[in-house]
């Protein structure tokens, strides 16, 4: 297997190990030790099995190195001083290095004085690699390489392969520039790398099933040789890769036997009981494992290279070393698995982690505590899909939950029927979670609350689309809730408020309360990007361009249209019901444009979607535009016409009163198309002041203001630092003479800057 070669280690080795015929070329990684040998240390860290040594073997066979290369293989963590300098100085001399012999005084770190000597008056730097390099910090041999390393630079170059971090005081080198480091993550082999060891047992797979193969054994060098001989004598090679897992009997015994057992007791306990874990930190670890055990737990990150660091204080373990480590688990205390699980869903859930509690608590069986979780912290959210972050289905998809199982488990049903398309199993489960709350005793205010307020949420998501008039209700319900909860707990739900800000300025549009709607959508467009739901925010920013249509505003709501198109937004699908509004705002705007054909295509495209989508109101708008689409393509005096047409028109008075001066605006006198009113700038309600021009970045700045962006949002799009979009921002308002985001955007549209 990719292990990499070992010298004898009964006498001195003199000479890099002969090239394996199994060997699989790895030059993206001999290139960088090609890179590294150019500065005083390399490293190559990782597990056993990992193919550090293959690798160095390789790359000493290129030819590639600055100068002759030194072999030494370590004896591990029994490395005896004398010995380990014996046989350096015998590499060193098998080189072709001038080095007279040394020893060490009274067992301490030998002189290096000597061995100096000899490289130093070399032109080209002799290469020293210490293949499994083991000792202990602060012990001799440490020392002792620490000032060989020191005292011979630049005529010496060392390589060392460890399992674990030498103790080389590293971060000196790294800052300074000076190491070169390969880990775990770099030795995994690729695709093609995985692909060329299974063509040497005479093995092939199409290239999905050796991804996944690649993948199941997370790059491990000695997994994929275990697999690759397994699959030697499968008569399916691509069914054993659907199971391959640390479950194999060829990768137990190897992982056992090499990692596993040779642990000590407490080392062994805390990898065990963590096992459970997807990742963890060291406060995790010991509530699993205990303080004694879990005092281990620096060590096991310092020692074992199959753990990895997963950011901010996190790891994670490697895949198949996992899953054996699960199997020895619940082979050898099966009883405490649950208990385990149960502890890290209650720590889990107490930081925050609701995704990691609740598939924990759905590990030991516990469905109703998962559920109580999420409804406690309002996360039906996460199962309807109103938040960047969903929770994966399979986390919330249950049976039909009954009576006993209490009203968050049913209300987790509908929610997770809804998501699924369900309606059935969705309905049934809202009336039944709504029988439950009732019952609830009146001592649980707090949790009547979150159960009657998750009810609603579901049901405006239900209902939006297919009956806007329950959904306003629920919306309705929604805002009487909110108020019995903290800021802090709403203020980390959103996606809350966006959908019931959503619903209700959906419906103040269609009432014709123009103004009243324009407040609710322009704060449920804010609110949907908090909490980065792409679909309602598509859906404010299209109802905020049909209202400005309204108000004959064709530049503003062109505007909105754009950002409403523009990616990261999800697309439309054939039954969004908001494209039909977005094909009726592009007819009117190509109708302001002076472009009646492009108008009357528009006209079609919103049909077609009202016929599958209806919607009273968007279709009274469509034939509003399409008779004026017919006037302008007729022309003649249009006055008479254009009223007509307007009381042909199911809308309320006010608003059609409002819509008037949008109409005339569109037509010329003589009824034909307007030439281009949008290319004149629409007359602003006062006087403009000249203000100092803005910067291009300011510009891209006020751009995404426009687009509702939060200061998050447009320091990542433009790749600068929130205090930096901050520092425009403020330079903005003083240039626009005003102190809001909002009046900003009113006041550059009034300019003709956006």
């Amino acid at each position: 297997m990719d292990t990499g070669p070992r010298e004898q280690r009964d006498g001195p080795p003199a000479t890099v190990p002969a090239l394996p015929r199994w060997l699989v070329p790895r030059p993206r990684l001999t290139d960088r030790l090609s890179w590294g040998t150019c500065g005083p240390l390399t490293v190559i860290v990782g597990p056993v099995g990992a193919g550090k040594t293959a690798l160095a073997v390789e790359w000493a066979h290129t030819g590639r190195s600055p100068g002759p290369v030194a072999w030494v293989t370590c004896d591990g963590r029994d490395e005896q001083p004398d010995m380990f300098w014996s046989r350096v100085a015998g590499a060193l001399h098998a080189a072709g290095a001038d080095v007279p012999p040394f020893v060490a005084a009274d067992g301490g770190p030998p002189s290096v004085a000597g061995p100096v000597s000899g490289p130093a008056a070399r032109r080209a730097p002799v290469v020293l690699v210490l293949d499994d390099f083991r000792t202990e910090p602060g012990s001799p041999t440490a020392e002792g390489v620490l000032g060989l390393l020191k005292q011979s630079a630049p005529a010496l170059r060392l390589v060392v392969l460890a399992r674990r971090d030498p103790p080389l005081h590293l971060h000196r080198f790294r800052l300074s520039g000076e190491l070169t480091e390969l880990r775990t993550r770099d030795l995994a082999f690729d695709d093609r790398e995985t692909a060329a060891l299974l063509a040497q047992h005479g093995v092939e797979l199409a290239k999905p099933v050796v991804g996944a193969l690649r993948e199941r054994a997370d790059g491990w060098a000695a997994g994929l040789r275990l697999a690759a001989m397994s699959m030697e004598k499968q008569p399916s090679p691509e069914k054993f890769v659907a199971q391959f897992a640390g479950d194999d009997e060829a990768v137990v015994s190897y992982l056992v036997e090499e990692v596993l057992d040779v642990q000590p007791p407490g080392m062994r306990r805390l990898l065990l009981t963590t096992s459970v874990l997807e990742r963890m930190n060291a406060e995790l670890a010991t509530e699993l494992a205990g303080e004694e055990a879990g005092s281990h737990f620096a060590a096991l990150v310092r020692e074992n290279s199959f753990l990895q660091p997963a950011g901010h204080g996190w790891y994670r373990c490697h895949r198949m070393f996992a899953d054996v480590l699960r199997m020895r688990l619940r082979h050898e205390t099966p009883a405490l698995v649950p208990e385990l699980h149960r502890r890290a869903a209650a720590w889990l859930g107490d930081h925050g982690l609701l995704a990691d509690a609740v598939r924990h608590w759905s590990a030991a069986g516990d469905h109703r505590r998962a559920d109580r979780l999420i409804v406690h912290r309002l996360a039906i959210g996460q199962v309807l899909g109103l938040t960047g972050d969903r929770l994966p289905d399979d986390l919330v998809r249950r049976p039909e939950a009954g009576a006993a199982d209490g009203p968050e488990s049913t209300l987790v049903t509908a929610a997770a029927a809804l998501a699924q398309g369900d309606d059935r199993v969705c309905a049934d489960s809202l009336a039944g979670a709504g029988r439950l709350v009732g019952e609830l005793p009146a001592d649980q205010a707090d949790r009547v609350t979150r159960c009657r307020l998750t009810h609603a949420v579901i049901r405006m998501a239900r209902d939006r689309s297919r009956a806007p008039e329950a959904a306003r209700s629920a919306a309705a319900e929604t805002e009487s809730l909110c108020p019995r909860l903290t800021r802090a707990t709403l203020a980390a739900h959103p996606e809350i408020p966006a959908l019931a800000l959503a619903i209700r300025g959906h419906g103040q549009l269609r009432d014709g309360s123009l103004r009243a709607a324009s407040v609710s959508l322009t704060a449920g467009l804010k609110a949907a990007c908090a909490a980065g739901n792409g679909v309602l925010r598509r859906d404010c920013l299209v109802d905020l361009a049909l209202l400005e249509t309204l108000r004959g505003r064709f530049r503003a709501a062109g505007e909105f249209v754009t950002h409403a198109c523009q990616p990261p937004l999800p697309a439309w699908t054939a039954t969004d019901r908001s494209r039909s509004s977005l094909h009726v705002v592009r007819a009117w705007t190509c109708l302001a444009r002076g472009e009646p054909a492009q108008a009357r295509r528009e006209v079609g495209h919103a049909r077609a979607v009202l016929r599958h989508a209806p919607d009273p109101f968007v279709t009274e708008i469509c034939s509003l535009v399409a008779g004026l689409t017919e006037v302008a393509e007729q022309g003649g005096p249009s006055a008479a016409r254009i009223g007509d047409v307007l009381a042909g028109c199911r809308l309320p008075a006010e608003l059609l009163r409002t819509m008037e001066p949008g109409c005339t605006a569109v037509l010329g006198p003589s009824g034909g198309p307007r030439t281009r009113v949008l290319a004149r700038p629409e007359p602003p309600l006062v006087a403009p002041h000249p203000v100092e021009r803005l910067s291009t970045r300011e510009r891209e700045v006020l751009g995404r203001l426009a687009q509702m962006m939060t200061t998050e949002e447009i320091a990542a799009d433009l790749y600068l630092s929130v205090n930096t979009v901050k520092t425009h921002l403020k330079s903005v308002y003083r240039k626009l003479a005003v102190t809001r985001r909002s009046a900003a955007v009113r006041r550059a549209r009034e300019l003709d800057l956006l």
